[in-house]
């Protein structure tokens, strides 16, 4: 019968040769197992401490003079999400709400500022038509002076009318009055409506000496003389079925004349401040 020669233990040796040969041989095996089952063991102690560490919530270190772990977490309970989505939806109600607020404050503000536009009222505008001093030719016509005046009082406004309950008219040469006088009853002005204001200063009305009859002739032989007009009433708006308060008006007219006593085409038709007190 055939039998298969191991490699590992070659029968031509001579015999104590061969003793000592199966004895290497078989150290070698059991020095090779041995290895083995350590090398088994120690993939099995790495692949155990692999899984030991991915059970621990990895920690994040912060750097800095003291770090301190921070924990990432990264699964949340199902109550976590059902306030998060509760404050998503009231963060976006609250908004809206605001937004809807902020939108009518806006509107609200929008037609208060036009309807304040369109009904705000405008004070009456005044313009000087006519001015003279007739007398002013004759030395000595301080005696008999006479001024006369024409000015309109113009309601601007579109829906707006003026109460005037009185008006009375001043004239003032060098910032001292010389004669005054009322001009007009009560009466009211429709809007978009002119209303002319004619008056007249003479005897007891005006009061002119024959000192301010003297500085007259000064200022007329230098081209003119220099007046001013001022109109006070005492007025108030009317808008719909609303009247205003009684406000107090001021038109200051400055006027000059000339030579002959007219007045100068410098001062026709130009408007008077206008102010109230």
């Amino acid at each position: 019968m055939h039998q298969t020669q191991n490699p590992l233990f070659p029968s031509s040796l001579p015999p104590p040769l061969q003793l000592h040969y199966k004895t290497t041989n078989t150290n070698l095996v059991r020095c090779s197992r041995s290895s083995f089952i350590l090398f088994i063991h120690h993939l099995r102690s790495s692949h155990k401490s692999k899984m030991h560490n991915n059970d621990h919530i990895p920690v994040h270190h912060v750097q800095g003079s003291n770090p301190k772990p921070v924990k990432l977490n990264r699964h949340h309970t199902m109550r976590y999400y059902v306030h998060r989505v509760h404050e998503s939806l009231t963060t976006r109600v609250s908004k809206m709400i605001c937004a809807t607020f902020l939108g009518l404050l806006f509107i609200v503000g929008l037609i208060t500022f036009i309807l304040w536009l369109s009904l705000r009222p405008h004070r009456p505008r005044f313009h000087i038509q006519e001015f003279n001093l007739p007398g002013l030719t004759q030395n000595s016509g301080f005696e008999n002076a006479v001024i006369t005046f024409k000015v309109s009082a113009r309601n601007s406004n579109q829906n707006i009318g003026v109460y005037y309950e009185s008006m009375d008219g001043a004239v003032y040469y060098r910032d001292q009055k010389i004669g005054s006088k009322p001009l007009l009853y009560p009466f009211y002005q429709q809007p978009k409506n002119t209303t002319e204001v004619d008056g007249d200063l003479s005897g007891a009305t005006l009061t002119v000496s024959s000192q301010r009859w003297s500085e007259f002739q000064s200022d007329r032989a230098d081209g003119s003389v220099v007046f001013r007009l001022e109109l006070t009433s005492v007025i108030r708006f009317k808008i719909s079925t609303w009247d205003s308060k009684r406000h107090t008006m001021h038109a200051n007219c400055n006027v000059g004349v000339g030579p002959d006593g007219s007045l100068l085409t410098l001062y026709k038709d130009k408007r008077c401040p206008v102010y109230f007190s």
